[in-house]
């Protein structure tokens, strides 16, 4: 039982006010096992929903976590599946009638029950190049999580300057919130966007690149120095991060 459907039972009198304190208590901290222990509680607090941080743990625990996630809550956020296990966790998902959305290059899945809404604000989501796609759609898929609305557009690196501008318009013509840049090798692409909006920008320096600054060391350097106000910095490939902080901003400011 979600926190709401507690608090509309207690309003409407179908249980005492010392059940609902019972049933919040075991909604806030959830055990399983010996190995885990879930933070329901989190997507009230930040509005953020459980992140299940897959690439080190086995199948059968993501199974347990998803399965106890599910009981209390509408989704969950699955990062970073080994790709040996990833088809036997959709497997598992659609068995148990779970739906899913997945992202283009990336293993990171987005497992719901009921229709995720578009209540939310709007987040524009770009990358430099096809190789920073995995680590945006792993940002688009926490947005979507968030019940943000997102637009993407993939490949407008500044290698071709002129490919910018029309994304640009797009995105103040949609009003987006907040714009998210995924990009390796020098990472200069989050300080163009930045100069050119009137938004906050989140930069998600990719670990594409080599040679001196290589795995992303530079796109992350160059970020953080960048001379664009309004320009803030997640982690190498952090697109759960980024796509977090973007919802959380996107959100505030629909509500007002």
């Amino acid at each position: 039982m979600e926190v709401t459907d507690v608090l509309e039972s207690l309003k409407i009198g179908k249980i005492t006010v010392s059940e609902a304190k019972k049933l919040l208590s075991l909604y806030s901290i959830e055990k399983i096992e010996d190995f885990a222990q879930i933070d329901m509680g989190r997507k009230h607090r930040k509005g953020i929903p459980e992140v299940i941080f897959a690439e080190r743990k086995t199948p059968d625990e993501i199974k347990k976590i998803i399965i106890r996630v599910m009981e209390k809550s509408n989704s969950v956020l699955i990062s970073r599946i080994q790709k040996k296990d990833y088809s036997g966790i959709v497997k598992f998902a659609k068995a148990k009638r779970l739906k899913i959305k997945d992202g283009k290059n990336t293993t990171t899945l987005l497992i719901y029950k009921n229709t995720l809404k578009n209540t939310g604000g709007s987040v524009g989501i770009v990358t430099a190049g096809t190789s920073d796609i995995g680590v945006a759609e792993e940002a688009r898929l926490t947005c979507e999580a968030m019940h943000c609305n997102t637009i993407t557009t993939y490949d407008v690196g500044i290698a071709g300057m002129h490919r910018i501008f029309p994304i640009i318009k797009k995105f103040i013509e949609s009003d987006v919130d907040v714009i998210i840049v995924a990009a390796g090798m020098e990472g200069a692409l989050a300080s163009v966007v930045s100069s050119l909006v009137n938004v906050p920008v989140i930069g998600l320096p990719t670990s594409v690149g080599y040679g001196y600054g290589e795995k992303g060391v530079a796109a992350l350097a160059s970020m953080l120095q960048s001379c664009s106000l309004g320009l803030s910095v997640v982690n190498i490939d952090n697109g759960i991060g980024a796509g977090a902080v973007a919802s959380n901003i996107a959100n505030l400011a629909r509500r007002r």
